[in-house]
């Protein structure tokens, strides 16, 4: 008997094994960047929803990563079937859904990333083998359990919702977007707000409550170490730009000018 085919994606294991990954957003169409990231991270969102990135250069950026630990993940502009299937055909093995606010909206995500029967994914990864050097019925093999499913919980109404959303089969890890959760009550860039914090508190709770892996923004060392303690398995360590802002700013420290 043939042993069974090895799994593409580290993530979900690492998640099950309770280790924390850290991962940044690549909001530029770089293959340079993503490939210097992807030397020290995790894992990397390639975002379609906010940069200006195309899937031609989307491609690129999965393939970047090649040779390296660090799993490609996109991001897309909307909960959108036909939106998700294009980058998990280019390699992508997992992909971020933003503003899922009901259950309704969770299944559809789950769905999206899942062959029939567990979903509604059409066939067509012409490219994702190669990214992974496998052929392709060994792709077919585990595409439904490599495949990451990863919503955000970044609205007011989502947080109202959220045992109902946490309670869809097929989650893999819900992540809160404190940006667009601050500006749904508008609260815009008032990330620290009492307000934000209560919400983003409440949402945590319910996800953390579930069961689901959890993943979140950390914008220092100190916010993620408590992340880590409270059970954050997904950790965000910024995007692209912040992560070079904060580099430059760095190397001016101590100079005299």
């Amino acid at each position: 008997m043939s042993a069974p085919p090895k799994p593409l994606n580290r993530l979900k294991q690492a998640w099950r094994d309770r280790r924390p990954t850290f991962g940044a957003i690549a909001t530029i169409p770089s293959i340079q960047t993503v490939r210097i990231m992807a030397q020290q991270l995790d894992w990397i969102i390639v975002d379609l929803e906010h940069g200006p990135i195309d899937l031609s250069t989307a491609h690129a950026m999965i393939t970047a990563t090649s040779g390296t630990p660090c799993v490609p993940l996109v991001r897309i502009a909307a909960n959108e079937p036909h939106l998700a299937k294009a980058p998990m055909d280019l390699g992508a093995l997992g992909i971020n859904f933003p503003m899922i606010t009901t259950g309704a909206d969770a299944e559809k995500a789950v769905r999206s990333v899942r062959y029939p029967p567990r979903g509604d994914r059409l066939w067509g990864p012409f490219h994702a083998p190669f990214h992974w050097n496998v052929s392709m019925a060994e792709y077919m093999a585990t595409a439904d359990d490599d495949m990451i499913c990863m919503v955000t919980i970044e609205h007011v109404e989502a947080v109202e919702r959220i045992d109902e959303i946490m309670a869809t089969p097929g989650i893999d890890i819900a992540v809160i977007g404190p940006g667009d959760l601050a500006t749904s009550i508008n609260k815009r860039g008032l990330i620290d707000d009492p307000e934000v914090q209560a919400l983003m508190a409440r949402a945590e709770a319910g996800i953390l409550k579930s069961g689901v892996p959890i993943g979140g923004v950390a914008r220092t060392a100190a916010q993620a170490n408590a992340m880590i303690a409270r059970g954050y398995l997904a950790l965000a360590l910024g995007f692209d730009w912040s992560l070079f802002q904060r580099g430059i700013a760095a190397s001016f420290e101590g100079i005299k000018r």
